[in-house]
């Protein structure tokens, strides 16, 4: 069994060490195991754990040109996203993490979860090819920051190799 000690952010803290701190327990939960689905899987989990204000948070899985529903914590999702369609879609074919205050406001958004109002998603890149995006949604407009787009592409960063 594993346990973290990993801080809940308060408005004193940094959120960059909250970070920090989930990325130090993703590197113990997934050196070494060699299985994609388990790394994604204990990574959706952890994000959901310590990341506040979430509704949402996976992994879609870039499967023969669309991105098919992977690990994740929170209500069912959609299962298949064409690339380019919705914010997942356009974070995987641009390869550009996408940082949506408004979901609401996003062209073509795609509403799995109607109680969504803000999203963040990274593309996750191995040996020069998207092979996955993490997804992570709020109910909350404008939850997301560029210390959170940071601290998810670093998980982004580290995951890449240990999910291809």
């Amino acid at each position: 069994m594993y346990q973290f000690d990993i801080a809940a952010p308060t408005a004193d803290s940094d959120k960059a060490e909250l970070y920090r701190e989930i990325i130090i327990a993703l590197d113990a939960l997934t050196a070494g195991e060699p299985d994609p689905i388990a790394n994604m899987a204990n990574a959706a989990a952890l994000l959901w754990q310590y990341l506040p204000d979430l509704n949402w948070a996976g992994f879609y899985r870039l499967v023969d040109g669309e991105l098919v529903l992977g690990p994740f914590q929170g209500k069912p999702a959609c299962i298949r996203i064409a690339l380019g369609s919705g914010v997942c879609g356009a974070a995987a074919a641009t390869r550009a993490t996408q940082l949506v205050p408004d979901v609401h406001a996003f062209p073509g958004h795609i509403a799995c979860d109607v109680a969504s109002a803000s999203e963040l998603v990274v593309p996750i890149v191995a040996d020069d090819r998207v092979i996955a995006v993490l997804d992570l949604d709020s109910p909350s407009t404008a939850r997301f920051d560029a210390a959170d787009a940071a601290g998810c592409e670093a998980i982004a960063a580290l995951l890449a190799p240990r999910i291809a």
